[in-house]
């Protein structure tokens, strides 16, 4: 019975053990752990004074939990601008009294990436999310309080869709992206 017992628990220990290798070697990583290269680093962030706080804070927030030095503009060598921010609500589905049963919430926001000496590593980019939710007329308190909810919702998912396209600036992009600058630079330079 003993013998039983161990080979099962070795079992499951081997089993669990298989379990996280494959997950570690397709590139799997926790949720809450952005995959931003530490090259970029030390980044600010700005926000735009219409960026609502809850959108510049999340990512912040996020990039902290990712262990990014995040600092003010004047003490980063790289700076993530957040502007143009738009949202939108608009009736996706009507009763057939002509009232609105479901709307869609979008909230559009551009970013984009600058060196230090203002080399644009991330062109201005417009990222968007969107929700759709049901609509009752009689119970508005409570629409409204879930409305505020998918709001909150689509500021965490804008913040991970600009944390995910930072991923690709690791050191040996960046520098791929300066000798291209130099090299456009040099030419315009010989066209004079």
């Amino acid at each position: 019975m003993t013998s039983s017992l161990t080979l099962a628990t070795f079992v499951r220990i081997s089993s669990i053990t298989m379990l996280y290798a494959v997950m570690a070697g397709c590139g799997f990583q926790l949720r809450g752990a952005p995959p931003v290269p530490p090259g970029l680093q030390p980044l600010a962030v700005t926000c735009v004074e219409q960026i609502p706080a809850q959108l510049c804070q999340s990512v912040t927030e996020q990039l902290e939990l990712g262990e990014i030095d995040v600092r003010p503009p004047a003490e980063a060598d790289y700076l993530l601008r957040l502007r143009g921010f738009q949202q939108d609500r608009r009736a996706s589905a009507i009763t057939v009294q002509a009232a609105a049963a479901e709307y869609t919430l979008r909230h559009t926001v551009q970013i984009d990436v600058l060196t230090r000496d203002e080399l644009p590593l991330i062109a201005e980019t417009s990222l968007y999310s969107s929700e759709t939710y049901r609509y009752d007329e009689t119970n508005v308190l409570a629409k409204q309080r879930e409305e505020e909810e998918l709001r909150l919702q689509l500021y965490e998912r804008l913040a991970q869709q600009i944390i995910f396209r930072l991923a690709p600036l690791n050191e040996a992009r960046i520098a791929e992206l300066r000798k291209a600058a130099e090299r456009e630079q040099e030419q315009t330079e010989e066209s004079r």
